[in-house]
């Protein structure tokens, strides 16, 4: 929590959730969008004397300035993305070459981080759906204003004249860039499955079956749940797959194993995920990597594994 006197500290913290939401879609990483919001609520304490409240809502100037801080935060910024967005899929047996940077990839976010716990059950479905992993990387095409202004148009709902105020400009100009980027993201975007239903029977059903197959080192049992041209990818590396037999040699790859794994419940960017741990000489078992899945029609068609674990581990901790 942000050091700030008690009164004023009462009125800020309760936005810093769906602060944190806006933020990751403008960023596409969870420990940047921890920062921006950090430095959102300083700027906002260091400035509270200044606030008008006649002028505009605590909420409405929070997010002007988190979009200030966002839009300095993207001015040297690369596009982040997923592995899909950067090379064409691999065979298995040709490496998986070096690991790229942490800023080359879109990162991701523990629910609990940057979705609100209770409300409106449509609102929160729209919510959970725009922080998943193919949207939030389809944004990121996006130059950082028109993607403020998609943001808070068709993901907030937020109306035409309060992004213009928000953004210092005319009607005409937050209608046109909005017209813009959601024709570039017709043009990006991939399918990237159905959206996540915890309470769904048949999700739940795929996703038991995955987890027993998975746990049970059960190739052609997992392999089964796999859509025909499902993908799998596991950042830092570029390398990722394409398609069931490339997914099932790779899963059959003794160096790779993961026989003797578990699989963890985790609840990260709206999406069915998983701690993968393994077990050590010792017995005991460890983080290997953070698995989010994308389901469609009763199958898996796509498997991103995140392997920096201990880098990861600490953005689910608690906050503070």
């Amino acid at each position: 929590m942000v050091e700030t006197p008690t009164g004023e500290a009462s009125r800020l913290e309760p936005f810093r959730t769906e602060l944190t939401g806006y933020c990751y879609r403008m960023l596409g990483s969870g420990f940047e969008a921890e920062d921006a919001v950090q430095e959102t609520l300083v700027r906002a304490w260091r400035s509270f004397d200044r606030y008008d409240e006649q002028r505009a809502s605590l909420r409405t100037w929070l997010y002007r300035i988190a979009t200030n801080v966002c839009l300095d935060m993207l001015r040297s910024a690369q596009r982040r993305a997923l592995a899909m967005d950067l090379s064409r899929a691999a065979n298995v047996g040709t490496g998986i070459g070096e690991p790229a940077p942490e800023q080359t990839w879109v990162q991701p976010i523990p629910d609990a981080r940057a979705l609100p716990m209770n409300g409106n059950p449509e609102e929160l479905a729209v919510q959970r759906e725009t922080i998943r992993l193919a949207f939030v990387a389809a944004l990121q095409h996006l130059p950082p204003r028109q993607r403020a202004v998609l943001i808070l148009r068709d993901v907030l709902c937020w109306r035409a004249e309060e992004v213009a105020r928000l953004l210092d400009t005319t009607v005409a100009s937050v209608t046109s860039a909005l017209q813009r980027a959601r024709s570039t993201l017709k043009t990006v975007d991939r399918t990237s499955g159905e959206p996540f239903r915890p309470s769904d029977p048949a999700q739940r059903e795929l996703l038991t079956r995955y987890c027993g197959a998975f746990e049970r080192h059960d190739i052609p049992a997992l392999v089964a749940l796999l859509h025909e041209d499902a993908t799998m990818s596991m950042p830092p590396f570029r390398w990722w797959l394409r398609g069931r037999d490339q997914i099932r040699q790779a899963l059959l790859d003794p160096e790779a194993s993961c026989a003797g794994a578990r699989l963890v419940p985790a609840a990260v960017n709206g999406s069915p995920a998983f701690w993968q741990l393994r077990p050590r000489p010792d017995g005991r078992y460890e983080p290997f990597g953070l698995v989010l899945l994308d389901v469609s029609h009763c199958s898996i068609i796509g498997i991103t594994t995140y392997l920096d674990p201990d880098r990861l581990i600490p953005l689910f901790a608690p906050a503070a």
